[in-house]
């Protein structure tokens, strides 16, 4: 029980004192930390629950990367802005119910807009604040790891309904779900990746510091770690460790392309990194090409239809499209954007953005050229 206590009061002290990978401490300030001690420990070890992995030492590892902040623009961006509230942050686009699922704070909610029309359909309630959200498959429902509740809440599309927040571990940033259906959280100040199936946390791993950005290719979940900035690789089939990478200088998020590669922005080095996640020497990732991209390339999403990679410059006010019929990625197109442009979603069925301004409580709607 000592040991548990002191490692919930370490967690609570870096909720309070660092700014999370893939959080804006740029404006507006970030959410403040839990009032009272969170219902799980670091690294969430239940009883009966199998665990694999070793986390390093992190006395000498750097701070995770953090997006960059970015005046406002100069000239009207494209496209037309939709307002949902404050600080609107994570945004997932399902084209089957043509729905854009964004969340936002004070209050916490999840907006449901229509892809087409931009009218807001209903506001689910979230038991805390949220930055990044994923579909769990096409329909719904949309994965919401709610970071302040240590838990993850699975929304209906189109209706909006609820169900009760499943607990995971200690501030889940990302969220994905494999095809097989095992979900994988990236308990982002438990330093821990917890694999769901049903409503049960199955497995644990713990070698991890601070992971962020996840997304599946097959049975294998890619997680990109912003302390020891790295690619870990898991397969969800056997709930094993694969291998890993490193993954930049400050790599961030994550998501795979219809080839099977995983594709990582490297925030702090200014890059956009391709992996294949199951061909490196030791069996895991294995890095097949770079490109450059100034300006602190953070949010990023794919389109399967049009084979095409949105990533957005988060301080220029920027999203850079890249053709990826090849590994090495093509830059295609460039649209400006709204104040900030942390997160964003693309509906393949038209090929349309939409880019969520933490700063400016809008979400725009661009068509960009085809």
């Amino acid at each position: 029980m000592r040991r548990r206590t002191a490692r919930t009061a370490a967690t609570l002290g870096l909720i309070a004192g660092l700014a999370l990978a893939g959080c804006s401490n740029q404006p507006p300030a970030p959410p403040p930390a839990p009032a009272t001690p969170p219902t799980t420990t670091t690294g969430f070890l239940p009883p009966g629950v199998p665990t694999e992995g070793t986390r390093p030492p992190t006395e000498q590892l750097p701070l995770a990367a953090e997006p960059q902040g970015a005046p406002a623009p100069t000239a009207t961006p494209p496209g037309r802005q939709v307002q949902v509230g404050s600080a609107p942050e994570g945004v997932v686009v399902d084209p089957v119910t043509r729905t854009v699922a964004v969340a936002k704070r004070n209050p916490n909610e999840l907006v449901l807009l229509d892809a087409d029309t931009g009218a807001i359909r209903t506001r689910t309630p979230l038991p805390g604040f949220v930055r990044h959200l994923q579909l769990a498959a096409p329909g719904g429902p949309v994965l919401v790891p709610v970071e302040s509740a240590n838990a993850v809440v699975r929304v209906a599309l189109p209706g909006g309904q609820a169900d009760p927040p499943l607990v995971v571990g200690t501030v889940p940033h990302d969220v994905t779900q494999a095809p097989n259906g095992t979900v994988i959280a990236a308990d982002e100040l438990g330093g821990t990746v917890s694999a769901v199936r049903g409503d049960q946390v199955v497995k644990v791993f713990t070698d991890a510091v601070q992971p962020a950005g996840v997304a599946p290719v097959g049975d294998t979940v890619g997680m990109v770690d912003v302390r020891k900035n790295t690619l870990t690789t898991y397969d969800v089939a056997t709930l094993r460790i694969v291998g890993e990478a490193p993954s930049g200088a400050g790599p961030t998020h994550l998501v795979a392309d219809r080839h099977g590669r995983m594709i990582a922005t490297d925030t702090r080095g200014d890059a956009v990194i391709v992996f294949e996640p199951t061909t490196g020497p030791n069996g895991g990732p294995r890095e097949v090409a770079r490109v450059p991209q100034p300006g602190g390339p953070y949010g990023i999403t794919y389109d399967p239809a049009r084979d095409r990679l949105w990533v957005a410059s988060s301080g220029t006010n920027e999203v850079v499209g890249y053709d990826m019929a090849a590994p090495q990625p093509r830059e295609v197109a460039r649209v400006a954007t709204i104040q900030n442009p942390y997160t964003l979603g693309v509906d393949p069925q038209t090929g349309r953005l939409y880019v969520a301004g933490v700063s400016t409580g809008a979400v725009q709607f661009v068509d960009p050229p085809a």
